[in-house]
């Protein structure tokens, strides 16, 4: 066999590293973008940031709040609903299956009658921990060295809710021989916790943890006793809201059941929330929608605008010196000026996509959710010749400022269901008419899935009652059997 040599021409895209990190910068939020710039401006020298004081008018070498920014077009904004919470198929607990007690509820019981009731702001202001709170107490105790080791054995074991969750018995078993601890001396220990402050801290179960809050409400309140009861024998029965049983088995009628029920969810299902850690995230807008002149028009948030330019002094050593010593700064300074321009390019992107949605939208913010139009990622592609991929990039966590709040630009898109008349309704509109449905409805006679999926049809939108049942999921909202009330 013989061996040849041929010369062959073909053509294949390659990203070129200016591409690659346009990409890169497009699909990052607002934040992650501030951050890369961060490790950026570490790296290289001849990029820096600037003020708005120390701005040259260059346009050349920096892009911010300072660099004119394109003329807004005027649009009609869109509402996109809250992204929907994920349902847990996990086993419920017995505190998770009674949450619905509480949804009503305005405060949480306090025997102090002189106290203000702002759990919000107590949970705001707090500082300490759960821990810390209840070792503070412990300190003023006037126990034993070894009472309170035990106690602080158990305050070490509670969760973030304030519960117990490990048995008395099982924690006495994984403690020294040598120390020769007795449950008993662990219960009284509990006993200690439980008389602290939140009322309700140690509790094992949501039924304990009720009980010691009504055990400190004076006994002539009105339902107390029937609270009691139900705390300890029939919290399922009222989680599940079967009030004929709960009547049958308190032996009470429709206003002695109201008062009991007032005041099991005036209680605090966890009393120690209050004290734990809250997890704050920030959202910074890219874009802002505002009505002028009776038109919706779109600018950019000039504030999430990093401003940014080539170091002047590094810039007039180059140019006086041109010479190959000088290749990695020369280097540099490309790449700082790639880089400008991508973060240039990223946001004028971000501004036609959010102009192109605000028009398809046009009637979002004058009639609300109900007036959402199915819209796909495809027919922006088209209205401003780019790849689907690229707008996918672009509208994933990327915020909208709006008169209605503040959405992800993903949430402008939606399914759409087919109607009656050969139109089409989207699954943001349909999510809405459920939530009027529902806000509207009987709470004695609540609305099941078959009875909104009628009435929706009757509207001329066919969607079926499983349907229906996921929205209502994603929304949040309660089946029918938990939204009745007496």
């Amino acid at each position: 066999m013989k061996h040849s040599l041929q010369l062959r021409i073909s053509q294949h895209l390659t990203l070129t590293p200016q591409l690659q990190q346009s990409i890169r910068l497009l699909q990052l939020s607002t934040l992650e973008l501030n951050q890369e710039l961060e490790t950026l401006l570490q790296d290289n020298p001849l990029l820096e940031r600037f003020d708005d004081d120390s701005a040259d008018g260059n346009d050349e070498t920096y892009y911010g709040g300072d660099t004119p920014i394109p003329e807004t077009s005027e649009a009609t904004p869109t509402d996109a609903p809250p992204p929907a919470e994920p349902v847990n198929d996990a086993p419920e607990t017995a505190l998770e299956q009674t949450d619905g007690l509480w949804d009503e509820a305005p405060g949480v019981y306090s025997h102090n009658d002189d106290e203000e009731q702002d759990g919000g702001a107590q949970m705001a202001a707090c500082t300490e921990t759960l821990r810390e709170h209840l070792v503070w107490q412990l300190n003023l105790l006037p126990l034993s060295d070894r009472d309170k080791t035990m106690t602080m054995l158990l305050i070490d074991a509670l969760d973030d809710a304030g519960y117990l969750q490990q048995d008395l018995a099982e924690l006495a078993s994984l403690l020294p021989l040598e120390l020769e601890v007795d449950p008993v001396e662990l219960d009284t220990a509990l006993k200690h916790i439980q008389n602290m402050d939140p009322i309700g801290v140690g509790a094992r179960s949501l039924s304990e943890c009720l009980v010691l809050q009504l055990n400190v409400i004076p006994a002539d309140t009105p339902g107390r006793a029937a609270a009691l009861e139900t705390a300890r024998k029939h919290l399922e029965v009222l989680g599940a809201r079967d009030f004929t049983k709960l009547k049958k088995l308190l032996q009470c009628n429709d206003e002695q059941l109201r008062e009991m029920r007032a005041l099991i969810t005036a209680l605090n299902p966890r009393p120690g929330a209050e004290y734990a850690a809250t997890d704050t995230r920030y959202i910074v807008h890219d874009v802002e929608v505002r009505k002028v002149k009776g038109q919706w028009t779109v600018r950019l948030n000039t504030d999430a605008m990093p401003r940014l330019r080539i170091n002047r002094v590094y810039a007039d050593i180059l140019r006086r010196n041109r010479n190959a010593s000088n290749k990695d700064l020369s280097n540099q300074l490309q790449e700082a000026r790639w880089l400008i321009k991508n973060v240039q390019q990223r946001f004028d992107t971000i501004l036609r996509v959010s102009q192109a949605i605000v028009e398809r939208q046009r009637h979002f913010f004058d009639h609300g959710e109900v007036a959402m139009r199915p819209l796909v990622l495809r027919e922006i592609a088209e209205e401003v010749s780019l790849h689907e991929s690229t707008v996918s990039r672009v509208t994933t966590q990327k915020y909208m400022l709006t008169p209605r709040g503040i959405f992800e630009l993903k949430y402008f898109f939606g399914s759409h269901v087919a109607t009656d008349t050969g139109g089409a309704c989207s699954a943001t509109a349909i999510r809405a008419l459920i939530k009027q449905l529902v806000a509207a409805e009987d709470v004695k006679r609540p609305l099941s899935d078959s009875q909104v999926a009628e009435i929706l049809s009757q509207q001329g939108i066919i969607v079926a009652r499983r349907t229906i049942a996921k929205y209502r999921e994603a929304l949040q909202i309660p089946p029918v059997n938990l939204r009745k009330a007496l």
